[in-house]
């Protein structure tokens, strides 16, 4: 797989073992930044401290909170913050809600396999990071170009004008 190693990862699990697992897992596959909470409220505080991660993954019934608790009030201080529910949860309803909230997946605990369904959504969302931070430059150099040109469509309307009143320094 091809996602960046240096996301910040969250993991918001209650279950202590269950938290290692996943943690243990993330970091076995190299990634570099992992952070694990037992609850959405220390996670939210940490957000609210100014952390931002990139990826949230995350149980959906916590005992101080749901996930899509956590899910809005990390949204409100880290807009760019995806999450990756991962539950054994299998209401169709809460899943369909999540993903309504602005959950980028679903995945329902199941075994060895669910930790991989994992990783694939953290590739594909170290994909879509790189691809808005490309177009975050590309959009940045297209201003850019833009007030050079107008700067050069009023240097030469000016000097148009000057020359043609006859007027020079």
């Amino acid at each position: 797989m091809g996602a960046n190693k240096n996301l910040l990862i969250y993991v918001v699990e209650d279950n202590k073992m269950y938290n290692k697992i996943v943690t243990e897992f993330l970091l076995r596959e190299g990634f570099k930044n992992v952070k694990s909470f037992l609850s959405g409220k220390e996670c939210v505080r940490t957000v609210k401290g100014g952390e931002s991660p990139d990826i949230v993954i995350q149980d959906y019934h916590l005992q101080d909170s749901t996930g899509i608790e956590v899910l809005v009030n990390v949204k409100k201080h880290s807009k760019h913050s995806e999450f990756v529910f991962l539950t054994a949860n299998e209401d169709m309803e809460v899943a369909v809600n999540s993903i309504k909230y602005g959950a980028y997946d679903y995945i329902i605990k199941d075994s060895e396999l669910s930790l991989k369904k994992v990783l694939n959504k953290i590739d594909k969302i170290s994909k879509l990071i790189q691809l808005q931070r490309r177009n975050k430059v590309i959009k940045t150099a297209m201003i850019a170009s833009l007030c050079i040109l107008v700067a050069i469509v009023i240097f030469t309307a000016l000097h148009t004008f000057f020359d043609a009143f006859g007027l020079q320094r």
